[in-house]
């Protein structure tokens, strides 16, 4: 605990505390419980973006898992592993990387796994007892295409420590995949998962090899905010002008990689921050539909935390949003309503049915029914030869 500080807070309590916390700073014996009581202060504000946490407290060394980046099972005879699947990943990325696919190590849904470090895992109660503290680290593992010794080999792989983004990669690309298939490929998907760098990076490698899709499905469930929602929204709302073409070439938009169709967007209850402003956005300028469910509603910014004596951070609502006509303060504390609400249903989901995606494809099936375009061929060739020559 940092003393300069409880004194601080002691001497201003009658200034910066409600009576009832207050009477609580006696008895602060941990960073946590300063960061409680800093929290319900702040929380007095009934705003979004109000944050404490952080200072000193005693910095606990974590034993990193080691993780395969697959989905496996125990075959109940030879209590042997399975790999049912493995996650592909994106191996140019290191937080993206799927130990299993990297090169030379060639192993592939339905073998097994039969030792670690040569433990065999038949003698564990749990395969990953033996992947505790391997993260980053080489591994040995015996593989082979059935549940015994004889035929097995060895090969080396370096876990993971977070399989996060793997599953994340592996539930974007089966959208994708999904709405292609029900669409015949009309219909483009795109995930944005925040505000920031890779929300943009997401949104910038998904939308441009998807333009010339005849309808854009553009869900920014789950994002965490940022900063970039103009960005996003000023390519998504760039207007065809007139249409180019090269000789020998096929008809392109100008601007340039301007997508020509309509449009839905797809929100939820953790569509936060810019996650919020951004079908703000779309839905403001006419760019589609808005489907799901509200949208978390804290759009009050913050900058830098105020300093704290022990290093701790405390974050205050700074600038706020209210609307073109100056009549009301916009989406803090509501959010942003959906013109079409779904309510995923968790069992449906849990077994892999997306209510709020298929409604989003019906809606842009819908609309291409009558709001279908495609680039037109050139008109005929002008005649640029003058009159009487050959």
């Amino acid at each position: 605990m940092a003393p300069d500080l409880l004194r601080v807070l002691a001497a201003n309590a009658r200034l910066l505390f409600l009576a009832d916390d207050a009477a609580l700073l006696p008895f602060v014996n941990h960073r946590n419980d300063l960061t409680y009581l800093l929290g319900e202060l702040i929380g007095e504000l009934n705003i979004g973006h109000a944050y404490v946490g952080g200072g000193e407290r005693p910095d606990t060394p974590r034993i990193k898992l080691g993780l395969l980046g697959a989905e496996l099972s125990r075959d109940p005879a030879t209590r042997a592993y399975r790999i049912d699947r493995i996650l592909p990943g994106e191996n140019w990325d290191k937080k993206t990387r799927s130990p299993f696919t990297d090169i030379g190590v060639n192993v592939k849904p339905g073998d097994y796994i039969l030792a670690i470090n040569n433990t065999p895992v038949s003698s564990l109660p749990n395969l990953y007892d033996a992947l505790i503290g391997t993260a980053g680290k080489q591994v040995i593992l015996r593989v082979n295409s059935k549940p015994t010794d004889a035929g097995g080999r060895d090969v080396t792989i370096v876990p993971t420590d977070d399989e996060g983004p793997l599953y994340y990669i592996d539930w974007v690309q089966r959208n994708i995949d999904y709405v292609t298939k029900k669409t015949g490929g009309e219909v483009g998907y795109i995930h944005v998962p925040d505000m920031g760098q890779p929300g943009l990076n997401e949104f910038t490698k998904l939308y441009f090899p998807q333009i010339r899709k005849h309808a854009l499905i553009v869900d920014v469930r789950g994002n965490g905010g940022g900063f970039v929602s103009p960005l996003v929204i000023e390519r998504l709302r760039r207007a065809l002008v007139m249409i180019g073409i090269a000789r020998n070439g096929m008809p392109q938009s100008d601007p340039s990689q301007t997508f020509t169709g309509p449009m839905v967007t797809l929100i939820n209850e953790f569509s936060a921050s810019d996650g919020d402003i951004f079908p703000y956005r779309f839905k403001s300028l006419g760019l589609g539909k808005l489907i799901g469910k509200r949208t978390w509603g804290g759009v009050t910014g913050i900058r830098e935390s105020l300093p704290l004596v022990d290093g701790g951070q405390f974050f205050k609502p700074e600038f706020a949003i209210y609307s073109k006509d100056a009549k009301q303060w916009i989406v803090e504390g509501h959010g942003v309503d959906p013109d079409i609400v779904v309510d995923n249903d968790p069992g449906k989901e849990f077994k892999g049915e997306d209510q709020q995606l298929d409604r989003a494809i019906q809606e842009m099936q819908d609309e291409l029914r009558t709001k279908r375009f495609d680039l037109p061929s050139p008109p005929p060739w002008p005649n640029r030869n003058p009159a009487g020559q050959s």
